[in-house]
């Protein structure tokens, strides 16, 4: 009796310290690697914007302000980008606002659209990890106007980045916005 009880305490014993081994070392997944290196990007960025094909009435100076900011004990993180000198009347200028945030095992945002819809887009990581692609997973409300279809976040440093989104015109034309977004100090 007294070796089974002895046995049974090793057993117990030994189970308490694999659960602890694996607490203490948790393996991140991919989706929240990339989430955390999207959250990197808190802050406050400002740079270059270029389309392809050129918007009507953008200059070659045109300049756009993207805020980043964690939220939701850190579950979420809002991404807002405007025109750099626009002001904050959302009756005459554009304020997209994009939500990441982890489901599972997958990295998802949300983009509210100026065009009146939330397309949803999952993240893929590039092998260095400098680079999280969104690919279109669905989209709710009207397309009329067009959809957002893709991004591409490319991190260059800790002060330097660049967004890439792509947006479907009616018809399924794509226009590409590329922003080369330096952090304000």
């Amino acid at each position: 009796m007294r070796s089974r009880i002895a046995i049974s305490v090793v057993f117990v014993l030994m189970a308490g310290a694999a659960f602890a081994a694996d607490a203490a070392a948790p393996t991140q997944s991919d989706a929240q690697k990339s989430f955390d290196k999207i959250k990197s990007l808190a802050g406050t960025w400002e740079g270059a914007v270029t389309t392809v094909p050129k918007m009507e009435g953008m200059g070659d100076d045109t300049r756009m302000r993207v805020s980043l900011r964690v939220t939701s004990r850190g579950n979420a993180l809002v991404h807002e980008m405007k025109g750099a000198g626009d002001g904050d009347d959302p009756t005459k200028y554009d304020h997209p606002v994009t939500m990441f945030y982890l489901d599972n095992d997958r990295l998802l945002l949300t983009h509210y659209c100026d065009a009146g819809n939330r397309p949803r887009m999952a993240a893929r990581t590039s092998a260095d990890g400098k680079t999280v692609e969104f690919d279109f997973v669905d989209v709710a409300g009207s397309t009329q106007y067009g959809h957002m279809e893709h991004a591409v976040f490319t991190i260059i440093d800790d002060n330097h980045h660049t967004e890439d989104w792509t947006f479907l015109m009616p018809g399924d034309k794509p226009m590409r916005g590329h922003m080369d977004l330096q952090r304000v100090k």
